[in-house]
């Protein structure tokens, strides 16, 4: 009788996953009277036991894990050191459960083994992180965003709480969630790479989750550390180019016919964005003078953050004021209303509208433009964070990269 496919792959996962975590517990169990009894022969055993349990059916499957747990245990208290650990015994256990696992989701038992053998890889880097590298305020900013996103968020409700039925609470608050994230990325990527590649990074990245979160997140830095506010502009500055690149791809995947009328402008904001966050990245590279070593307290600020969803709650209110005093199907209203909050949303919105031939694509273009210029003013307005000689530079970029989408669109 020919094996299934699924099969076949179910068993090879466990196998090569049961090597996979089976070779890392070789390389650390040692040698002599002390050593591990737990190595690459056991974990693949495990892992092929886990597999044909789960073939055979519950009982089986809860006979050899009772088994592995037992021989887990045996090989715990054979090891004769004050703090021998847990992790080589949990590890063939999970290789157990994964090997199980794989028969019914080879993919995800696959995933989740090279996760572990990385895990388990990583012992030295992680200890050295959690004992050496990470602050107690930076432990405290990680438990606080955990506590935004995993208890906050899910308990606010998904719906419209105003009349103009514009603030969603929800989304509100995962704007506040964007803005401290972004801050923490920065944070580790200016640990881990260095003010100059690190913020650029991040800033640019930042931008395809929500460039005026970025442009806010990069301010509060600015303001907060000084000596990085060049460093802080050019990835303010970065983050446009992923705004023109998100919106190519949302045209793209809304209305062919639009991106076609917009490609021409996007392309020249496109370059242009380019152009002047290379130029801030150089001149952050380059300033003359003395460089100063920034102490980083904290990952992120909390007040900020809400700050930040406060200035964007009003313009959502702007914006649906102005699309109530013009009327629902004035398009460059609409258009300028939502893009306040979102250019992309507006895009996506005046796509339809030409998708289904309820809109002139010349027309269209031109409202995309809008809503592109009066996103930019909320870019502009939270560019004020970050103090005169952030924002000056900031909104002045963002200005340009406006004008010359507004004269490709004119003239193309």
């Amino acid at each position: 009788m020919p094996i299934e496919p699924s099969l076949l792959f179910g068993l090879l996962s466990a196998i090569g996953g049961g090597l996979l975590v089976g070779i890392e517990r070789e390389r650390r169990k040692g040698s002599g009277a002390q050593r591990s009894a737990i190595g690459m022969r056991t974990c693949t055993v495990a892992a092929l036991s886990g597999a044909a349990a789960a073939l055979v059916g519950t009982a089986a499957l809860a006979v050899a894990g009772f088994a592995i747990v037992a021989l887990a245990l045996a090989a715990y208290w054979r090891v004769r050191q004050p703090d021998p650990g847990l992790t080589t015994e949990l590890a063939l256990f999970a290789t157990f459960l994964l090997g199980a696992l794989a028969m019914s989701r080879a993919e995800l038992a696959a995933a989740l083994y090279v996760a572990l053998a990385g895990l388990l890889a990583g012992k030295s880097a992680l200890h050295r992180f959690a004992r050496s590298l990470l602050s107690e305020k930076e432990l405290t900013d990680a438990l606080i965003l955990a506590a935004c996103i995993l208890v906050v968020l899910p308990l606010l409700p998904d719906r419209a709480i105003d009349p103009l039925g514009v603030l969603n609470p929800r989304r509100l608050w995962l704007f506040a969630v964007l803005v401290m994230a972004i801050n923490a990325a920065g944070h580790v990527a200016l640990r881990a790479l260095g003010p100059g590649r690190g913020l650029a990074l991040s800033g640019f990245l930042g931008g395809f989750v929500s460039s005026s979160a970025t442009i806010a997140g990069m301010a509060q830095r600015a303001r907060r550390y000084p000596a990085l506010r060049r460093e802080c502009i050019a990835a303010a500055l970065l983050s446009n180019i992923a705004t023109v690149l998100e919106l190519a791809l949302v045209l793209g995947a809304v209305s062919l016919e639009l991106l076609r009328r917009l490609a021409p402008a996007l392309l020249v904001a496109g370059l242009a964005a380019a152009g002047i966050g290379v130029l801030a990245l150089r001149r952050a590279r380059g300033g003359h003078g003395p460089r100063h070593t920034v102490v980083l307290e904290r990952a992120f600020a909390l007040a900020q953050a809400l700050q930040f969803v406060a200035i964007l709650a009003a313009a959502l209110l702007l914006g649906a004021a102005l699309r109530y005093a013009f009327g629902a199907r004035g398009i460059f209203a609409a258009a300028a209303a939502t893009g306040f909050a979102d250019v992309h949303a507006a895009a996506i919105t005046v796509g339809q509208l030409v998708s289904v031939g309820a809109a002139n694509a010349n027309l269209a273009a031109f409202a995309v433009a809008v809503a592109f210029v009066t996103n930019s003013v909320t870019k502009c307005v939270l560019s004020l964070g970050g103090g005169r000689a952030y924002a000056a530079p900031t909104a002045g970029g963002v200005l340009v990269i406006d004008l010359m989408l507004l004269l490709a669109v004119w003239l193309i």
